[in-house]
């Protein structure tokens, strides 16, 4: 077994009498970074709110299985990336990282400088001392990304980061994420096959309110993504028949 896990255990959650998630079982480890597949409004952000505490499931429980001894998950354990970053834009992207080590500031290892946090961002001293409302998308993110490298929460939810960024950022993104995966449980939310089956070590497909590992031998296959089509099609048939 892993030593750190994350598990979900029969996660629902309805908007309206309309089940999104209808009962989620799935169980996340720690030195991977799982891809999150499913067509749009089968609810992965849904599930990603659920996670971060920004909604309260109707049933079921996410649990951190650590050292044999099980704890529910909390929302400070949670670090949440929004696929549009919400930052405070008076500030400079500097001025906003000193704050958050410092509200931070129990949580955090001694040893890096702000300077040094912002070199592992590759974001020059310019664009340090710049205002946040002059950022472009892919420095938001960046920022984003800082934010749990500093707080370094044992879960990672990244909610479609990459899709809007330059080609540059976003290979940077990528190594980043590969070079942190070992010390978190990172869940990346996507529907780009590409760029999944490049970054993540697992598939994992949520379909009819339900998550179902893929076998890891698809991502090699050249009818990939038929065979993903396939599955998250069937979500089509089980609503026309439910």
């Amino acid at each position: 077994m892993s030593e750190m896990q994350l598990q979900l255990s029969h996660l629902k959650k309805s908007f309206d009498q309309k089940a999104v998630l209808k009962d989620a079982n799935f169980s996340f480890e720690k030195g991977k970074i799982y891809g999150l597949l499913g067509r749009n409004g089968a609810g992965k952000t849904t599930l990603f709110n659920c996670l971060a505490g920004e909604l309260k499931a109707d049933g079921g429980e996410a649990t951190l299985v650590e050292a044999g001894r099980k704890r529910r998950l909390t929302a400070n354990e949670v670090g949440y990336v929004f696929s549009t970053a919400i930052l405070p834009e008076f500030l400079t992207g500097y001025e906003f990282i000193k704050f958050y080590m410092d509200v931070n500031q129990k949580r955090i290892q001694a040893g890096r400088t702000i300077d040094e946090y912002f070199e592992l961002i590759k974001m020059n001293e310019e664009d340090r001392h710049s205002l946040i409302k002059g950022y472009s998308h892919g420095m938001k993110n960046k920022i984003q990304m800082l934010m749990f490298l500093i707080a370094k929460p044992p879960v990672i939810l990244l909610d479609e980061p990459l899709t809007s960024l330059d080609v540059v950022v976003a290979l940077e993104m990528k190594h980043l994420l590969k070079d942190i995966k070992k010390d978190h449980i990172i869940i990346f939310s996507t529907h780009i096959l590409q760029l999944a089956t490049d970054l993540c070590d697992e598939i994992v497909a949520l379909s009819d309110g339900e998550l179902e590992l893929l076998d890891h031998e698809m991502l090699h296959d050249s009818h990939f993504e038929e065979k993903l089509v396939k599955i998250l099609s069937e979500e089509d048939i089980h609503v026309k028949n439910a």
